[in-house]
């Protein structure tokens, strides 16, 4: 199982939201490509970026995120404002070796099926769910697809990887929502889970799953367990 530390990304700085609320972020004051490289050095095999400012339509980090690409022996995966297959082709061409499609995936799913096609698992798809219910444009938008049914929809197009993000626990230290990890487990696809790990006890927990990986953001930032000690629990 893979331990993927996240980097979020806002007009250039590395912040955490509290359940995707723009209005509540905190600053780390990290540099992200150092912020990358350390994560790199202590041990992480992949790492998470998320283009905070193009999930909403407000900017874009791709080109930071490029660089940050390209300068790591480390997977890097990254989601938030890829809306075509031109922006597909510019971050793989420039070295991310993942790209999490989301909001596309509910609005036009057909584009993720042929980036399937073309790039086959270089593709992912981030399901980001808030009471089973998935959002879009940066966690902006409601809508009324549920998120095993849109799961099943990419896994039948040939998806191989899913990040499934609980919402409600995103940023709030308040622990991973394990009775929806627990039936999408089941799947026949990689599932990511994202949001709510608080402490190595969660990872523990986690761990017993057959999940592909675990996100972690928060924890690391706020220091209630380190990425050596994270990395640790997965060996």
């Amino acid at each position: 199982m893979l331990l993927i530390p996240a980097i979020d990304l806002r007009k250039g700085k590395t912040v955490r939201l509290i359940q995707g609320d723009y209005e509540k972020e905190t600053d780390y004051g990290h540099e992200p490509l150092d912020l990358a490289k350390q994560f790199q050095d202590t041990g992480a095999k992949r790492i998470h970026i998320v283009d905070l400012d193009g999930a909403k339509g407000d900017g874009s980090n791709r080109q930071a995120i490029i660089n940050i690409a390209s300068k790591l022996t480390a997977t890097v995966d990254t989601g938030g404002g890829i809306r075509t297959m031109l922006d597909i082709e510019e971050l793989i061409t420039g070295g991310v070796q993942k790209v999490v499609l989301g909001t596309i995936a509910v609005e036009n799913p057909q584009l993720v099926k042929d980036a399937v096609k073309r790039y086959r698992d270089k593709i992912s798809v981030g399901v980001d769910a808030l009471s089973g219910l998935v959002k879009v444009k940066g966690w902006l938008e409601s809508t009324p697809v549920k998120a095993d049914i849109l799961i099943r929809q990419m896994v039948d197009f040939g998806v191989q990887e899913i990040i499934y993000t609980d919402i409600d626990r995103d940023g709030t230290l308040t622990g991973p929502n394990y009775e929806a990890l627990e039936r999408l487990v089941n799947l026949p696809v990689n599932i990511i889970a994202s949001g709510g790990v608080a402490s190595l006890a969660d990872l523990e927990k986690l761990r017993k799953l057959p999940l592909y990986g675990v996100i972690v953001g928060k924890a690391l930032y706020e220091g209630t367990f380190s990425l050596e000690e994270a990395l640790e629990v997965f060996k």
